[in-house]
């Protein structure tokens, strides 16, 4: 007996061996291709993008807000940058495709280029797992309890960091470019220090640079009738 396949899936199989003719009308292919032919050494880079439709360009205005995007009409604005002091190339490209996600359609251009290097300050921390490898070193063997920081070197960084560190849990500083967390080495409140040193590599893998610091810790706590210690900090526990 034949076995009938839904319209849907013989389309699907179709368009499996057909070329994507929409690909390079894509916003976030321009960029990926705009990006290609830059100099290695590029540090900033200015780019406009051209929308043909006002409501279709405050739209897009507003998707690209996190970059802060600026828009005069239909022409939107974006400050791309890998040395700090606009977006990181990363969240151009999710921010793009959300664009091509709701179907909005413009060209992009480059506008200008500079070269340019890292700030010094990014150039001269340490990784994240060597910062926390060397507080984990001068450390007593019985520590039990850690209240840590992490200030990230850009506010490009805080959307992305904070999704790569949500295994520790961590909560923002007040307005400040840190996050705080908690770690417990054998039970109770925070995360283990296996997660914290994989949280670490993973910022570290995608470049985020910041300084890491223990602000508060305890050793050999015996809990009784609670899960672990509590700090209490301007009235309000951590």
């Amino acid at each position: 007996m034949l076995r009938l396949v839904a319209l849907a899936d013989q389309w699907r199989a179709i368009r499996q061996g057909l070329p994507d003719r929409d690909a390079d009308l894509r916003i976030a292919n321009q960029w990926r291709a705009i990006e290609h032919g830059l100099p290695a050494g590029w540090g900033e880079a200015r780019l406009r993008l051209n929308v043909a439709d006002d409501a279709e360009a405050a739209r897009a205005a507003a998707l690209l807000g996190p970059a802060n995007a600026t828009r005069r009409g239909m022409v939107i604005w974006i400050h791309v940058s890998r040395v700090g002091g606009g977006a990181v190339p990363d969240l151009i490209v999710r921010l793009l495709g959300r664009l091509d996600r709701e179907g909005i359609e413009g060209e992009l251009e480059l506008v200008d280029v500079a070269e340019g290097s890292a700030p010094a300050l990014a150039r001269k921390l340490p990784t994240l797992v060597e910062q926390w490898d060397a507080l984990a070193a001068g450390l007593p063997e019985d520590w039990s309890d850690l209240w840590l920081e992490i200030e990230l070197t850009s506010s490009d960084h805080l959307e992305r960091g904070a999704l790569l560190l949500a295994p520790v849990n961590p909560s923002r500083a007040g307005k400040r470019l840190a996050f705080r967390f908690r770690v417990a080495r054998l039970f109770g409140y925070g995360a283990s220090p296996e997660m914290m040193h994989r949280c670490q590599e993973r910022l570290d893998g995608e470049g985020i640079n910041g300084t890491l610091r223990i602000l508060r810790a305890l050793s050999d706590t015996k809990p009784v009738s609670t899960q672990g210690p509590v700090w209490y900090v301007g009235g309000r526990s951590v």
